[in-house]
């Protein structure tokens, strides 16, 4: 079976099927742009199909440290000029980080209890080959890692971003440039 990518919006999930959120997915589902996007409803009514015909979704430390990072880096990007600080260090270790860092915990918290933990395939990733493709300035490393859990783990990933196009695995998206036809 090749792979494919499919819609989303169309798919029929069934138990058994296995699954690996990106942390883009997170993002519009319980980052702090959730509810804000249209895009948001899509992955949530996605969401709950998965859980109610007992699909698992997985998560490695890498998607949870990406969710994260892009909710803090989001927050930091989203401060008045006037008192944001220059540096994202600063912000990360200000008084007023508290706050966001705990609702940042309470989503992360959120995520893990709905996913089964899986590893980041570092020992066992053929990490020379996602060097060399790295090295050709096209292709992110963390998305190679992701694209070699799914082919070990035989997961498909729901993505919303259209980089993981060219990749050799089973995608599920509403992204419309994933969609087309090459």
């Amino acid at each position: 079976m090749s792979p494919q990518i499919s819609d989303i919006k169309k798919y029929a999930f069934h138990e058994g099927n296995s699954f690996l959120f990106d942390a883009n997915i997170w993002m519009l589902i319980y980052g702090p742009i959730a509810n804000k996007d249209g895009r948001t409803e899509v992955y949530s009514a996605a969401l709950r199909d998965i859980r109610k015909n007992n699909c698992l979704i997985f998560i490695d430390v890498l998607i949870l440290s990406e969710f994260i990072n892009a909710f803090s880096r989001f927050e930091f990007n989203q401060l008045d000029p006037i008192i944001k600080p220059q540096k994202f260090k600063d912000f990360r270790n200000s008084a007023q980080f508290k706050s966001i860092a705990q609702e940042i915990s309470i989503n992360a918290r959120k995520i893990i209890k709905l996913c089964c933990r899986c590893d980041s395939m570092f020992e066992s990733a053929d990490l020379p080959n996602v060097l060399a493709r790295y090295e050709q300035g096209n292709s992110d490393f963390n998305d190679q890692l992701i694209v070699e859990i799914c082919k070990s783990k035989d997961l498909v990933l729901v993505t919303h971003d259209a980089d993981f196009k060219p990749e050799d695995i089973n995608i599920l998206t509403a992204n419309k440039k994933l969609l087309k036809n090459p």
